[in-house]
């Protein structure tokens, strides 16, 4: 198993949450951002399960890693006009790009698609988490513009 440093483990947590917030800053509502923030914790939170045989994942996403306080999620720095014209998904995407970096020697062909896998699955969750209307209760849960950061998100991935 690759030893990762406490700050590329935070690095590799941060890029799934900012990914998750970018795709649900991309059509917020109060209500809907309370769904779809628990959809993206959920995503996080059973990362280690889902994938059981990535030391990648494992080693960031695990109970054990979690509890041990080691990793630390940081809030994004988040601006209205970031929001408004995009940028935050760029941000976003371009975290994950750092981290897809630092990993290439480290983790394995395997372990970094499946990594890439779950950094979208997170925004996928995110965006599936709430529609539109009373209380994100609506039908049509994907919005346009979460259709578009997730494009944007699985084209920068390349899955």
């Amino acid at each position: 198993m690759t030893a990762y440093s406490n700050q590329e483990l935070t690095s590799i947590a941060n890029a799934a949450m900012t990914t998750g917030m970018a795709v649900a800053m991309a059509d917020m509502g109060l209500i809907s951002s309370a769904i779809e923030a628990v959809a993206m914790t959920k995503e996080i939170m059973g990362a280690a399960a889902k994938y059981p045989n990535n030391t990648l994942i494992q080693a960031a996403f695990s109970e054990t890693a979690i509890k041990a306080g080691t990793i630390k999620m940081d809030k994004p720095d988040v601006k209205a006009e970031d929001i408004k014209s995009g940028v935050f998904v760029d941000k976003a995407i371009a975290t994950v790009q750092a981290v897809l970096t630092t990993l290439e020697g480290k983790a394995t062909a395997d372990e970094i698609k499946e990594y890439k896998t779950l950094i979208y699955a997170v925004g996928e969750a995110v965006a599936n988490a709430a529609g539109s209307g009373l209380f994100g209760s609506g039908a049509t849960k994907v919005s346009p513009e979460e259709a578009a950061a997730l494009a944007k998100i699985k084209a920068a991935l390349g899955i």
